[in-house]
């Protein structure tokens, strides 16, 4: 789904940029918090490392094993890329080893976590300019 995209856009997603992850909280409004984002083209899947505790975690549970609907987005001056699909938790340590290790290439080493999961979305829409 996201190979078809070109070299511009996995470039882009390969480029240090903060990103926003948007859920729906129970009551239908939308929650929008600033997360780094990996992307695996190839695979058609975005991941989020984040804390099992947070409340991006507990929206995305509340969707059960189906999971629940989802974007991350990126932006740069008039660049800009949107990824939409369907996001569930991922709690095994290998994916978690894994999206660690994706993310450290894009950011940083992230800090020790033990509580770490990995909010992981199946993409189905991209859109943007690149």
């Amino acid at each position: 789904m996201l190979t078809n995209k070109g070299a511009d856009f996995e470039e882009f997603w390969a480029e240090r940029h903060l990103c926003t992850l948007t859920t729906v909280r129970a009551d239908g409004t939308p929650h929008v918090v600033p997360v780094g984002v990996t992307v695996d083209a190839e695979a058609g899947v975005a991941r989020v490392i984040t804390s099992g505790a947070s409340h991006k975690v507990r929206h995305v549970l509340a969707g059960g094993e189906a999971g629940v609907p989802a974007a991350v987005c990126q932006v740069d001056g008039r660049r800009w890329s949107t990824l939409e699909g369907r996001a569930v938790v991922r709690h095994e340590p290998e994916v978690v080893a894994d999206a660690e290790r994706r993310y450290a290439a894009r950011y940083r080493t992230p800090r020790v976590n033990p509580q770490r999961v990995v909010i992981e979305i199946k993409v189905t829409r991209a859109l943007g300019t690149v």
